[in-house]
């Protein structure tokens, strides 16, 4: 019997007289994969933001988010973890990087500095870092585009949090380093049990991992479904054409190694 984990009734977003996000249903079950696809402007970025508490102050939001796995709102770092398309916004580019990591483990799991910097360490090498323990000593702006997004990743499920939303969080790689990542993030979820939000524009890299596809455009949820159901018969005539845009959709690339 399956749990649900988050349920979005009739959420808007609207900022003056733009609408981002418009009457949006939407169930998320416990240990599900879920991408939310659409183009730039679509409002899957927006609902990423709305479910972390990320709307600025300006945003005008109606409908309601409810959390039943949870039992309340859901506290950032602790119940879910956000990895951002560009990575090099995530961190302080003062403190290093185990310094980083090792704060979510310190503020949320009651940790003291060294067990929190043992984690942050044995994270560094969980996410497919070379050399953690030297790496734990970097700077920021010392690493490639690739292992910094690693790091991201590192840090988000460092208090072993319920939810990991991943926003955009290859759109800025290469094609093979983005393989990479969303292996890694499949191979994650699954070992930690967690709820995956994967925000994309790209139906092809989400199609090879997740369980289910929810199509946005202009605000609006057009379409939403298992993967299966929605490759071989899309309801919707944007969605067909976003499948028809790519060739090969059944053997989308999952390369799995070592960080770039």
């Amino acid at each position: 019997m399956t749990a649900l984990f988050c349920s979005i009734k009739g959420l808007s977003v609207r900022y003056g007289w733009e609408t981002a996000l418009d009457s949006i249903d939407l169930d998320l079950i416990v240990g599900e994969r879920v991408a939310i696809i659409g183009e730039s402007g679509s409002g899957k970025s927006t609902l990423a933001r709305a479910l972390a508490g990320l709307l600025p102050e300006e945003a005008r939001i109606e409908g309601k988010i409810s959390w039943p796995a949870l039992g309340h709102a859901p506290a950032p770092g602790r119940d879910f973890g956000f990895v951002f398309q560009d990575p090099g916004t995530s961190f302080n580019p003062v403190l290093t990087i185990g310094e980083q990591v090792a704060e979510g483990p310190r503020q949320h799991l009651g940790l003291g500095w060294r067990q929190a910097f043992a984690r942050a360490e044995e994270l560094l090498e969980r996410v497919g870092l070379p050399q953690p323990k030297n790496l734990m000593h970097a700077f920021p702006h010392q690493l490639s585009g690739g292992q910094r997004q690693r790091v991201a990743i590192a840090a988000a499920i460092a208090a072993r949090p319920a939810l990991l939303i991943a926003d955009e969080a290859t759109s800025a790689l290469d094609v093979v380093v983005q393989a990479e990542i969303v292996g890694l993030l499949d191979s994650l979820v699954r070992e930690e049990g967690m709820t995956l939000l994967f925000i994309t524009h790209d139906i092809a890299l989400a199609s090879g991992f997740v369980d289910r596809l929810a199509v946005f455009r202009s605000g609006k949820l057009v379409e939403a479904g298992a993967v299966h159901s929605v490759l071989s018969s899309p309801a919707n005539s944007y969605t067909a054409a976003l499948i028809a845009s790519h060739r090969d959709l059944s053997t989308p690339p999952m390369i799995t190694g070592r960080a770039s």
